[in-house]
C-alpha cells in the first residue's frame, strides 16, 4: 500500500524550488513552472494549482514582492521577485535542505546490523 507523501515535506520543497527560481531573476508564474521544468529536464512538474497558492503564501509572509506586469506575448501577468527577507529564507532552506539530502544519504548507504 503507497503511503501518503507528507504534505509539509512537499510544501517546503516547493517553496524551496520557488525561491530558487526567483533567486534568478523576476517572473511571472508560468516562467517559474518553466524554469523548474526546464533546469530538472522535466523531471519536475508543478501542477499551477500548487503554484499560484504557494506563491501567494510566500507573498503574504513578506518572501516574495510582486506587481503587475506584461509577458513576452503582451499577457498581463504578475512578476515575483525575493524580498531581503526571501534570500534569508532561501538560504536557510537550502541549508535545511543540505542536511535532510545528507541525513538521507547517510541512511540509504547504510547497510545495518545482521
Amino acid at each position: 500500500m503507497a503511503s501518503i507523501p507528507d504534505l509539509d515535506l512537499l510544501r517546503g520543497t516547493l517553496d524551496l524550488l520557488v525561491l530558487k527560481t526567483l533567486s534568478w531573476g523576476p517572473m511571472h508564474g508560468l516562467a517559474v513552472l518553466h524554469q523548474i521544468e526546464d533546469v530538472t529536464g522535466q523531471r519536475l512538474q508543478i501542477e499551477e494549482g500548487a503554484l499560484y497558492p504557494a506563491l501567494h503564501r510566500m507573498e503574504q509572509r513578506g518572501w516574495l514582492d510582486a506587481e503587475w506586469g506584461y509577458t513576452e506575448r503582451n499577457r498581463k501577468a504578475k512578476f515575483y521577485c525575493l524580498t531581503a527577507v526571501g534570500r534569508r529564507r532561501l538560504t536557510a532552506e537550502l541549508l535545511k535542505w543540505s542536511r535532510y539530502t545528507e541525513a538521507v544519504g547517510l541512511l540509504l548507504a547504510h547497510e545495518g546490523a545482521r
